[in-house]
């Protein structure tokens, strides 16, 4: 396994100043609520999937401050010394609740919310953003890549164009969580299970005399996953006829091409149309270089002749979109055990945030068993089941939606238990496969790529008032 470095000091500045300062006021064990989430699909998207969970478990059980870290802040100034002291005994104590990795999820709804000392649930807020934003970002643009493949088999092959190398690692992992078979990370195969695939480069063949040679060594040695990369010098005269003569003489169990350039509608035609007419029908047809979800849905549409895809730049760095967003925010304060709900209001209608400690539910049809709705509540609610039930945006007053003939199921589980983990992660192939079926439950019309259909995303009666009245009591 890699070893485990003490993330704890990976923090903005800020979290410690303020905790700082908690501490000297007084006030720093009073109990608050925050939130995560975010506020705007990528790509313009229907919906996005949670990722980064297990993470973010593993670094809350992990929050200590060592003995150089105590140091560096002493010197750094501005910390007293009884505040240092208490980060030195440092113990997370907060509850946390959370969607689990792999679901569907939509903008403002609460991702994860912590209650706890505020000195404490204030704290985590770098961290968590860090984790989630970036591997949900990875998960959301991995599904949709795999949802243009349709069907045909996409690998996340974008190790050496990630940024940075923990990116790579849990980049991989949510490539595959959303939908991809493998990698070309083959760390993240030993630490997560996320199967390391690969071919061969272009050096490989320019090592030997002639493709020929190149093509059958490999062969030699690796029969039973034997995928020829044949755009080295020239694909129509020279790699696939090379490729066909190695082929039919060694045999292996598994043979197909790779293709890394040129126009692959036109290259993929012309080298099916010679593969089976030598007879090699079982080969597939791999390509490769600079692919995203629009490249591949337009030559899968012209008629290219592919099997499989592999993905590198567009998909580990999300190109097209490189920022997940998510977002932290205060939603309440305890005081004498009862919450206080809080909220921020903002000149930008979709800054404002929703207050109180909240649930969200889902709402599915009971003849389709397809998502309709999901609905923000207060945490003590509960939605009746099949029942008639009203929901309300937020955005629109005049804009309800009565649900009937319908079941409920509230997404979000408890993850820590006054700082004690009480969840136990699916393994990877488990999420995997959840968040295939979670999607399987949307609409089609949420799932285009282009103007998808506004998925309802409503609050609560009860949810909805308390924020009109907290506007009307903000704004005097």
């Amino acid at each position: 396994m890699i070893k485990k470095i003490n993330m704890t000091m990976l923090t903005d500045f800020y979290e410690l100043t303020m905790a700082n300062g908690y501490f000297e006021t007084g006030i720093g064990n009073n109990i608050a609520y925050f939130d995560m989430f975010f506020r705007k699909i990528p790509d313009g998207g229907g919906f996005a999937i949670v990722a980064g969970l297990e993470q973010l478990i593993n670094f809350l059980d992990n929050l200590k401050f060592q003995d150089e870290d105590i140091e560096f802040l002493r010197e750094k100034g501005g910390f007293s010394e009884p505040f240092l002291e208490y980060l030195r005994n440092f113990k997370f104590e907060c509850d946390v609740w959370a969607i689990p990795e792999g679901t569907p999820v939509f903008p403002g709804e609460p991702i994860i919310s912590v209650r706890g000392p505020v000195i404490q649930a204030q704290f985590i807020e770098t961290i968590m953003l860090l984790v989630i934003n970036h591997q949900s970002l990875i998960a959301t643009k991995a599904n949709r890549i795999v949802r243009a493949a349709k069907g045909r088999p996409v690998m996340e092959f974008g190790t050496r164009r990630a940024h940075g190398a923990s990116a790579a690692i849990d980049g991989a992992r949510a490539a595959y969580i959303g939908g991809c078979i493998g990698t070309a990370c083959t760390i993240t195969e030993r630490d997560y299970g996320v199967p390391a695939l690969g071919t061969m480069a272009h050096s490989w063949v320019q090592m030997f005399d002639n493709e020929y040679e190149a093509f059958k060594t490999f062969a030699k040695y690796y029969p039973d996953n034997c995928i020829l990369l044949v755009d080295t010098y020239n694909v129509i005269k020279l790699g696939i006829p090379a490729a066909i003569k190695v082929f039919k003489e060694m045999k292996p169990k598994k043979m197909g091409i790779r293709l890394d350039s040129g126009d692959v509608t036109y290259l993929t035609k012309r080298a099916r149309a010679m593969l089976d007419e030598a007879g090699l029908t079982e080969c597939s047809i791999v390509v490769s270089n600079s692919l995203d979800e629009y490249l591949i849905r337009d030559v899968i549409n012209q008629g290219a002749c592919i099997d499989s895809f592999g993905v590198g730049e567009r998909l580990i760095t999300s190109k097209s979109e490189p920022v997940f967003g998510g977002v932290y925010k205060l939603a309440g304060i305890d005081k004498d055990n009862v919450i206080i709900p809080k909220m921020k209001i903002s000149e930008n209608v979709e800054k404002i945030t929703n207050p109180g400690f909240k649930s969200v539910y889902r709402l599915y049809d009971k003849n389709t068993n397809k998502a309709e709705a999901d609905v923000i509540t207060l945490n003590h609610e509960e939605i009746p089941q099949g029942s008639d039930y009203e929901i309300f945006n937020p955005n629109t007053p005049w804009k309800r939606k009565t649900m009937s003939n319908f079941y409920a199921k509230n997404l979000r589980v408890q993850i820590f238990d006054k700082g004690v983990c009480i969840y136990k992660n699916p393994n990877i192939n488990e999420i995997k496969n959840y968040c295939k079926e979670q999607i399987e439950t949307l609409w089609e019309e949420v799932l285009r790529f282009e103007n998808p259909h506004e998925y309802y995303v409503d609050l609560s009666k009860e949810l909805y008032e308390m924020r009109l009245k907290l506007i009307e009591e903000y704004q005097g």
